[in-house]
């Protein structure tokens, strides 16, 4: 079966063909975009003189209508249109008559879509940032609730030194701060616009090109025609920004995976954010960590398909381009609830208080401080971690703990471990207060921790 055409290629456009050449089902996402795009642009030729006073009014009221259409779901999508760009000018033409065929006069549709791109991406960019901002707040809020819950420090998912919550949740934020950076900064590279650039090397009529960029936000209009309309490594750059920050919510709901589990049992997470086995009637299963898990090879994935996208593409416009939308628009949903979600689940969730702290009495977690408290009266810390292992092999073999070997084999081990400056060393309580300096989970720190945090997190959002 064929489709009819007209102009260059009159023959009918077969089935498969259409099927492959039509967009609308997935671009049509970028209708607010492509409405703001088309009033600037029709203005731009309103100043220019290349449409009187009247048409751009006329051009500018028919897109206004078409926007109400849109919001108040009266809009048909007509997939014989091909995309975005023709169904609504179709729309236009319908409403406003033959004078809304000039609003296309010195602009392409490639010109068009890589400025409702552009658009997009700084429209849902906003709403990651502001979405991201909500999770950080979240945690810095649990961070000051849960000053004083204690709990161990890990590496190699291994109890490794006493520490606080606090620091813990702060970790978290930290890495959310350098996301937010990371997609500010792409958004900024990609605040130009490409309108003017036409289908690859500009337009004959005389443009309002700075003035167009400044009407739509943008910092100014791109430097070289066939750059704008035939690359894509803002999205690149956004989907880039995206991944890392996606990487990162799925270390995020790793952990809380681990913690809700019986065997850690750190937390609790609300059943808002919870799910039940279709058959275990016990369970509780921590499903919007994982999902978050998830969500993140999604964005990955769509890095990667932006990236091999462009990667052998000549300089010019080429349609491989279409298929430039559906990753940064997965990509951006993704993150978004993804965010969004974890934002609820770390709000109401509970913190084991007694979990963590009896998790400290075990695995010899002041074994670094009895090192230390030997390297402070002298002897090499070498000389030192050496002896203390020596004692937790000790202790293993008696079935206790570092702090409960008796005096008579600490002393055996070494001479100077006695008095009772060692008994703070054995301490974890003691241990967490002694590390004090600038990034350690001494309270006064983690204190200024929060307060750092929460003015960086409140100067961000405006």
């Amino acid at each position: 079966m064929t489709i009819a055409r007209g102009g260059r290629l009159p023959d009918g456009l077969d089935r498969a063909m259409e099927q492959l050449n039509t967009s609308v089902d997935v671009d049509s996402a970028l209708w607010p975009d492509d409405i703001q795009g088309s009033i600037a642009h029709a203005r731009g030729l309103g100043r220019s003189g290349v449409l009187s006073a009247a048409e751009t009014e006329t051009i500018v009221s028919g897109l206004e209508r078409i926007r109400e259409e849109i919001e108040q779901g009266r809009f048909v999508w007509d997939r014989a249109r091909e995309d975005v760009h023709m169904n609504i000018e179709a729309r236009l033409v319908e409403l406003v008559g033959p004078v809304g065929g000039k609003l296309h006069t010195g602009r392409s549709r490639n010109d068009q879509v890589a400025t409702d791109l552009r658009l997009y991406c700084r429209r849902r960019g906003q709403e990651a940032l502001a979405s991201l901002d909500r999770l950080a707040g979240a945690i810095v809020d649990r961070a000051e609730g849960e000053l004083d819950t204690l709990m161990p420090a890990y590496t190699h998912l291994q109890r490794a030194q006493p520490s606080r919550l606090s620091h813990h949740l702060l970790a978290w934020q930290e890495l959310l701060r350098r996301d937010r950076g990371r997609l500010e900064d792409a958004l900024r590279r990609a605040n130009e616009s490409p309108l003017g650039a036409g289908a690859v090397a500009g337009s004959g009529f005389p443009l309002d090109r700075e003035g167009v960029a400044r009407e739509l936000g943008f910092a100014g209009p791109m430097q070289n025609s066939i750059d704008a309309t035939g690359s894509r490594d803002f999205l690149m750059e956004i989907a880039s920004a995206l991944s890392i920050l996606g990487m990162h919510l799925s270390r995020i709901g790793e952990e809380i995976v681990l913690w809700s589990s019986v065997e850690f049992g750190f937390m609790t997470l609300s059943d808002a954010f919870s799910t039940s086995s279709s058959m275990m009637p016990q369970k509780k299963n921590p499903d919007v960590a994982e999902l978050v898990r998830g969500k993140s090879a999604r964005i990955l994935g769509s890095l990667t398909a932006l990236l091999v996208l462009e990667k052998s593409l000549c300089f010019g416009y080429g349609r491989d381009l279409q298929e430039d939308k559906e990753p940064i628009f997965d990509a951006f949903d993704a993150a978004i609830v993804s965010l969004d979600a974890l934002a609820g689940a770390i709000s109401t969730a509970t913190f084991r208080r007694d979990r963590m702290r009896a998790a400290l009495l075990r695995g010899h977690l002041c074994a670094t401080d009895v090192a230390d408290f030997l390297a402070t009266r002298g002897v090499p810390f070498r000389e030192a971690h050496h002896v203390v292992g020596a004692l937790v092999r000790e202790a293993d073999t008696r079935g206790v703990e570092l702090s409960e070997l008796p005096e008579s084999a600490l002393v055996a081990a070494h001479p100077l471990l006695t008095g009772p400056e060692l008994k703070s060393a054995l301490d974890p309580e003691a241990a967490v207060e002694r590390r004090a300096l600038v990034g350690g989970p001494a309270k006064p720190r983690v204190q200024a921790a929060i307060a750092a945090a929460r003015a960086f997190w409140k100067a961000s959002e405006r």
